[in-house]
């Protein structure tokens, strides 16, 4: 499935929509939901909340404002490209993204972006990339907040790291506080995650939420979405 824009888009154009034409809101919704093929907004709702995307490309149309998603992977296996990935299909869309890395440096994130898209401009007004060391929930939200819009991507690289530091609060705490960030802002959060290495060990060939590797504390049902990836597959 394959809409012409994000859902939260298309009712904002509904709302255009309504002014303009003197219309009721229901009649606006169905005709820009006739305009993405279906013959009523009812119609169309239930076929987005049902999509499971089978490649990073569907991935985003996944996404909706207030989703908290975990991607996670053993180590090589493209969960921070994915989530780079993730952002630059954003950007083409025209929405401010924003990638917090306590692993990579700016110099290797942009070899990465601009590997994934020759046409990467190394000032992209729409990302921000942040490599500072202080990087937790409370410095996401403050270097965010003015900037961040409905639809929004935040990626965090990567959660694990997140309270390495004992100076910052508790993974439970930051994820609390980035999930009610979220829903407030109506952006989506991204956490690139690690999974325990005694995964491979397992009979299972794909990992789940309960293979997330957690040296502290966490509520895995925080991440309302999850993708796991493996030998270039993804896997919801």
């Amino acid at each position: 499935m394959k809409l012409t824009a994000p859902v939260h888009v298309l009712k904002g154009k509904a709302k255009a929509l309504k002014r303009s034409q003197s219309l009721t809101m229901t009649e606006a919704l169905d005709q820009i939901a006739r305009a993405e093929g279906f013959s009523s907004w009812s119609l169309l709702q239930p076929k987005v909340k049902a999509f499971t995307p089978k490649t990073t490309e569907e991935l985003l149309d996944y996404l909706h404002p207030g989703d908290l998603l975990l991607i996670g992977a053993r180590p090589g296996l493209g969960k921070t490209t994915m989530a780079l990935q993730l952002l630059l299909q954003a950007i083409k869309q025209g929405r401010q993204c924003f990638f917090f890395s306590l692993e990579y440096s700016k110099k290797a994130l942009i070899e990465k972006l601009t590997a994934l898209d020759q046409q990467f401009e190394l000032n992209q007004p729409l990302l921000a990339l942040d490599i500072s060391d202080e990087i937790s929930a409370d410095y996401i939200i403050n270097q965010t907040k003015e900037r961040v819009t409905e639809g929004s991507l935040i990626a965090v690289d990567y959660l694990q790291l997140l309270d390495q530091n004992r100076n910052k609060p508790p993974l439970q705490q930051q994820i609390e506080d980035l999930k009610s960030y979220a829903r407030a802002k109506k952006c989506i959060l991204v956490f690139i995650s690690q999974i325990d290495r005694r995964f491979d060990e397992g009979e299972r060939a794909i990992p789940t939420i309960k293979d997330v590797r957690l040296p502290n504390p966490l509520d895995m049902n925080l991440f309302n979405k999850s993708v796991f990836v493996k030998s270039g597959q993804i896997y919801i």
